[in-house]
């Protein structure tokens, strides 16, 4: 009668006879991402046989400020921070029946002259958290004389086996009430801050994910600021 060896690194046989995979020696199965900036859940026991997840977030970028300088002068606004970033593995044994994701939301635009809004943070439930960047400022007041806006600090790092904060972003300067910079967005991790502007016009709206919005700059109208980029959860299952 033939018969067969069965490697026990990779399969077992139980007691009636049935030949099954060992649970954690089946690597990636399903990828989870979680795009839209609200509040999830990720529930173990829709995956009998988990053995571990890797886990990546993303926190949302600043949005930058408006701007409405007076006829004939310049106002020039800094960009929006770039949200943090974190990674970890979690075996399966250490997560709770049910877990929280959030994905933040990018912060809101400023109008008329107001500050940008920071982003929102992102999290799977305590395992893995990364901060939302904070929005472009709106100091610089309408004028013609030479005038600098410092960018924004980027967001310390989150909580992870991996963790990296978020990006500054670039500073604003008028040379003259017709000739000035507005400031880059902070880059993040999944994502590139918007575009630094010498033309007049509204903030403008970064890549990927994550990152801030470039500052706004009025040669005399008004013009609002841009959002920033929302937040990512990217959770990767493991059998």
């Amino acid at each position: 009668m033939a018969s067969v060896c069965v490697c026990d690194a990779y399969f077992k046989v139980l007691d009636d006879g049935e030949l099954c995979l060992t649970p954690g020696t089946m690597g990636l199965r399903e990828m989870l991402v979680f795009d839209v900036p609200g509040v999830e859940q990720f529930v173990k026991d829709d995956y009998p046989w988990l053995a571990r997840v890797r886990v990546q977030v993303q926190g949302a970028g600043g949005g930058s400020a408006g701007a409405d300088a007076d006829s004939g002068e310049c106002i020039a606004r800094p960009g929006g921070a770039g949200g943090g970033w974190s990674l970890s593995i979690i075996e399966a044994a250490a997560l709770g029946a049910v877990e929280s994701i959030v994905v933040g939301a990018g912060g809101v635009g400023g109008t008329g002259n107001n500050s940008g809004g920071a982003g929102g943070s992102s999290s799977f439930g305590g395992f893995v958290t990364a901060p939302g960047g904070d929005g472009g400022t709106a100091s610089m007041v309408s004028g013609t004389t030479p005038d600098t806006t410092s960018g924004v600090v980027g967001p310390a790092a989150g909580t992870g086996q991996q963790i990296s904060g978020g990006g500054n972003s670039g500073g604003a300067l008028r040379l003259t009430g017709g000739k000035g910079l507005a400031g880059a967005g902070g880059n993040s991790q999944l994502g590139q801050g918007g575009v630094a502007r010498a033309s007049e016009g509204g903030g403008t709206a970064s890549r990927g994910r994550g990152a801030g919005a470039g500052g706004a700059l009025s040669y005399g109208g008004a013009v609002n600021g841009q959002d920033g980029g929302d937040g990512l959860v990217v959770i990767e299952l493991y059998g």
